[in-house]
């Protein structure tokens, strides 16, 4: 243990010294409640799959489920990200005021409140078929591994997109009961999407990251992240066009993905000198282009004939 980690440990409060209002702040935080963003980015993939396999009218109990789903998943990964990351937080200055790194809440504290949440999701998932019950395990381990990832490789953005995409095809077993291609197709193409957005939200703490050994895809592309992460946009926009087009989906749809264009520009104008403030609001700036991309599909059923 180094010298800052045995000041850390020795300034830590004890847990069962705090008061009830400080305890629940905590969870508070530990689930990262106070910052929703997590929650807006796991959420648009599963409302493009819901609306795409209920061709715009998705049963309202399934979505329900996947959007309380997502609210529960997105805070047990919370929780199990900050167990895993519990020696490092405190020396990252974004991240060295988070309860477990402040020590107001213990590490089997943190564990807990993440098999609990997963619990209650897997009861809701026990309202839908059984396929998606059994989709369902597939997407607590990558919850469960992913903040692990970036111990071992410099692209644990490919692990969060893969747990956060995959909603995609649990929202298609769950209503169609199977998964076509483009289904599949458009579970990659959110897959690219947290290469895109996370690699932004790496770039805020690439200095820090370097320091403690930290990997990313921010620290792997180096100079060369503003380009590689314009190729994957290009690259989502692409299969987006190709998802539409193969499910039949109209103008408002394409109008749609034109915004959702626009704001990736946008956000290659505000990474453009790599400064982190700038990079954390492109990061913040893709719920708009999650947001737009859903806006189109639902635009597009409505003023279907």
């Amino acid at each position: 243990m180094s010298v800052r980690e045995t000041k850390l440990h020795d300034h830590r409060p004890l847990t069962s010294q705090l008061g009830w209002r400080v305890r629940l702040d905590a969870y508070y935080r530990l689930i990262r409640l106070n910052k929703p963003i997590g929650i807006f980015l796991l959420m648009w993939p599963a409302l493009w799959a819901l609306w795409l396999a209920g061709e715009g009218q998705p049963p309202w109990p399934v979505a329900l489920i996947f959007v309380a789903g997502v609210v529960l998943m997105r805070s047990a990964g919370c929780a199990i990200n900050d167990y895993a990351d519990r020696k490092l937080d405190g020396h990252v200055a974004r991240t060295n005021t988070r309860p477990l790194a402040q020590g107001l809440i213990s590490p089997i504290e943190a564990v807990a409140v993440f098999v609990l949440l997963s619990l209650a999701a897997f009861a809701l998932v026990l309202l839908l078929n059984w396929q998606t019950i059994a989709m369902s395990v597939v997407a607590v381990t990558l919850a469960m591994i992913y903040p692990f990832m970036k111990r071992f490789t410099h692209v644990p953005q490919l692990f969060l997109g893969a747990a956060f995409g995959w909603a995609v095809p649990m929202a298609f077993t769950a209503i169609q009961e199977t998964v076509p291609l483009y289904a599949w197709v458009l579970f990659v193409a959110t897959v690219i999407w947290a290469l895109i957005y996370d690699t932004e939200y790496a770039m805020v703490d690439r200095e820090d990251d370097l320091k403690i050994g930290i990997k990313s895809t921010a620290i792997l592309f180096g100079r060369w992240d503003r380009l590689i992460v314009a190729l994957l946009q290009v690259l989502m926009l692409l299969i987006l066009i190709w998802v539409g087009v193969q499910a039949g989906l109209g103008a408002a749809y394409f109008v749609g993905l034109a915004v959702a264009g626009a704001l990736f520009g946008y956000q290659q104008w505000l990474i453009r000198a790599r400064a982190p403030a700038r990079c954390f609001e492109a990061f913040l700036n893709n719920n708009y282009f999650g947001m737009a991309v859903f806006l189109g599909l639902v635009f597009d059923y409505l003023l279907a004939p």
